[in-house]
């Protein structure tokens, strides 16, 4: 059965008929349920658990989800989200708590999958806002912690952040108990999540693959799952998305080190290679390479030495380092070999998603003093593109091929990536070992979600799967049919600097107007009954600017001038009808000279003379 929406208890509420009131309903009880709220929130003697997203559906990022039973919540994951670039934003982006803040004493945990900045970089502007512990492996807690360190964020680092084994453990988050196995990923130590409580068991996948030639740690704990996958009791699967599309076998890390093994050996010069900075294995994979092919595997550094604010390349060197996964010779610094033949160099860098301040996209503007390309170089892209990366990185591979450089990328050569995520062949296998009652697609955009969902029903012998929206939460329990009890409004939040946001504020809807049709500005001396004391000023943004005759501008002055003395001496009281006054006399010029669907924002200022 194919679910998308069902009916809420509280629209099912408002269809039931009104009973005869009895004595009992005149007794006070001695708990009052909270206005407002629907039953299952403060139903102590619900027996259902509930599952719900603020961000992660239908979408790529901005992970965060819930866990509801008792009046309790469990937090699985905190990430960030892609900007998008239309709204004229700030840095980062994710998810709006408003909601879940008016409930944070009912918040029992964070509990983390793994230590991607999608399902962990949030918690730096989230965390503050609970106070609950969180709990993960030690590869996304010295993430945290360098992190949190690094905004001089006040934190314990061992109570607020608590460390499991990366092979598996059970945490008491009553009324939850979680237990955690290993699954291969694209970063070190990810984890599955089997979510229990009396009403059942959710299994929780976070991102997946079963690359089984991980070269830094065991393969996916495969008794495990099959162990959980065949329970009766597994009420649902809540399962990662992303690539169920990919109709090929998952390439293995191995592969692609074979792979920047034949290409180094027939580069001429130095060979880049840029990919996922938190991607040890990569590294690994990176650093062998370079040594089958004759060369020395080093990272570029940055530039400016000074401490910074974030973990980034040198540091997540230096984490595989002290955790045992690349070995203390595996990879240099560029200081440390750039005085080596070019032949003899290998050296990975960021910027595999055309960021703006990322080092290949510096070193292709000729912003890098200490390292310049070559047309000898090779540039290797060891990682996918990011959906809503695609302008940036295009904007790389032209760069860099009329700077005569080349370049491979997933586009042109087989196996240079191996996703952390995984596609139909390796659903299928996943599919033959779980077999949840209900299916809750994650992680992806509709399309793969609902792909997902489909072979959980064919392969997988769901009876149901429930592919809904951010905010609407799921109702789950043994045996019966899953529907959606409740739907709150979710947004997103954008940080620019220390401000926070929301998406939809005014000032991101004026820079988008302002981006597509510019702006008009204009201060009018007026004197206290609103008659202009003197000719409009009118300035521009992406309107008038190259108009070297002023001819636009003086229509402009002239329109407002005869707009506004037409106005009755009652009218011109009211700083809006000049306003109104300014607007429709600008458009009359602007639109006869630019075009009828030309509407510009205008901002007008007075000055009392």
């Amino acid at each position: 059965m194919v679910l998308l929406h069902k009916k809420s208890v509280a629209e099912k509420k408002t269809t039931t008929k009104s009973k005869k009131k009895t004595i009992q309903d005149y007794i006070e009880p001695t708990v009052s349920p909270i206005a407002d709220m629907p039953e299952h929130e403060s139903d102590i003697n619900d027996e259902k658990v509930y599952f719900m997203a603020l961000g992660g559906l239908e979408h790529v990022g901005q992970n965060m989800y819930l866990y509801k039973y008792k009046g309790k919540f469990l937090i699985v994951d905190c990430g960030m989200g892609f900007l998008e670039e239309e709204i004229g934003a700030g840095d980062v982006q994710y998810c709006d708590t408003s909601w879940l803040e008016k409930r944070k004493d009912d918040v029992v945990a964070f509990v983390l999958t793994h230590g991607h900045e999608d399902h962990i970089g949030a918690l730096k502007f989230i965390w503050p806002k609970f106070r609950k512990p969180i709990y993960c492996t030690r590869f996304p807690a010295e993430i945290l912690r360098q992190t949190f360190d690094g905004i001089e964020l006040d934190y314990d680092p061992k109570r607020d952040i608590i460390e499991f084994d990366a092979a598996g453990t059970t945490l008491d988050l009553d009324p939850f108990t979680v237990e955690t196995f290993h699954v291969s990923h694209s970063v070190p130590e990810a984890q599955m999540l089997i979510i229990k409580t009396p009403a059942g068991k959710i299994l929780h996948t976070g991102d997946w693959t079963f690359n089984d030639d991980n070269p830094i740690e065991p393969a996916t704990d495969y008794a495990r799952l099959r162990e959980i996958g065949s329970d009766p009791k597994l009420l649902a699967c809540v399962c990662d998305s992303t690539s169920s599309s990919r109709q090929t076998p998952q390439t293995t890390e191995i592969q692609v080190r074979e792979t920047l093994t034949e290409l180094m050996k027939n580069a001429p010069g130095r060979v880049f290679v840029t990919g996922y900075s938190r991607s040890i294995a990569r590294l690994k994979m990176f650093a062998e390479a370079a040594h089958a092919a004759g060369r020395i595997a080093a990272i570029k550094e940055r530039s400016n030495p000074s401490p910074v604010p974030f973990v980034g390349l040198p540091e997540f060197r230096s984490i595989g380092i002290d955790f045992g996964y690349l070995a203390e010779n595996d990879i240099y610094l560029h200081r440390d070999i750039k005085d080596l033949p070019a032949e003899k160099q290998a050296i990975f860098l960021t910027g595999s998603q055309g960021e703006k301040f990322a080092m290949l996209t510096r070193l292709c503007h000729g912003n890098v003093k200490e390292l310049k390309l070559m047309p000898t170089d090779t540039v290797i892209f060891s990682a996918i593109i990011i959906p809503g990366r695609e302008q940036d990185v295009s904007t790389l591979y032209n760069k860099l091929a009329r700077m005569g450089i080349k370049t491979h990328t997933i586009f042109d050569t087989d196996n240079v990536h191996a996703s952390g995520h995984a596609g139909r062949p390796e659903f299928e296998r996943f599919y033959d070992m779980v077999h949840p009652q209900v299916s809750i697609p994650m992680h992806g955009d509709y399309i793969n979600e609902m792909l997902n969902g489909k072979m959980a029903m064919e392969r997988g012998g769901a009876k149901q799967m429930m592919v809904v929206h951010n905010g609407e939460m799921i109702a789950l329990s043994d045996g019966n049919e899953a529907y959606v009890a409740e739907t709150i409004e979710t947004k997103f939040v954008v940080m620019e600097g220390e401000t926070e946001r929301s998406a939809d504020d005014q000032v991101y809807k004026n820079r988008k107007k302002i981006a597509m049709n510019g702006a008009v500005f204009v201060t009018l001396p007026v004197d206290k009954k609103g008659f202009l004391k003197g000719p409009p000023e009118v300035s521009s943004a992406g309107i008038f600017e190259s108009d070297d005759t002023g001819f636009m501008k003086r229509q402009i002055q002239i329109e407002i001038t005869k707009a506004i003395d037409g106005l009755t001496k009652t009218e011109r009281k009211d700083k809006n009808n000049l306003v109104r006054a300014v607007q429709t006399a600008s458009n009359k010029v602007v639109r006869a000279s630019l075009g009828a669907d030309k509407k510009p924002q205008y901002s007008v200022h007075f000055v009392q003379k």
